[in-house]
């Protein structure tokens, strides 16, 4: 792989760990356990699993870092919510889970050029 493809790579990642980071900051701030984070299977990966109480939250967390397309929360498509639930009914297997009570959410944040968050926006129950 070409040199730039690599540091473009690592940039995109690098950004959406400060990303998650901040989601989980923000999560512990308003009650929320951290149970599991970047959680993978062969179908993708979960990129948060907390709990508020008795209820497991299934959290995507998407970035932006300008407008140019669209907002964070927009780039939520039906293709990602179909493979988020079907990576969720795989976690809930795996851990025994099956009979908790679920909810996914979205959290959109805004970054800066030095990927410091700039707003958050939490979309409760988004699909």
């Amino acid at each position: 792989m070409a040199e730039g493809m690599t540091r473009e790579k690592d940039n995109r990642r690098d950004k959406g760990a400060a990303a998650e980071q901040a989601a989980c900051d923000y999560l512990v701030g308003q009650g929320y356990a951290i149970k599991d984070r970047n959680w993978r299977c062969r179908g993708g990966e979960l990129d948060i699993v907390a709990e508020l109480g008795r209820l497991l939250v299934i959290v995507e967390v998407r970035s932006r870092s300008g407008s140019r397309y669209g907002t964070a929360a927009e780039s939520v498509d039906y293709r990602k919510i179909r493979r988020v639930r079907g990576i969720a009914s795989t976690y809930l297997h795996y851990k025994q889970l099956e009979e908790r009570e679920l909810r996914f959410d979205v959290i959109a944040i805004e970054l800066d050029a030095a990927w410091n968050a700039v707003s958050l926006q939490h979309i409760e129950g988004a699909f």
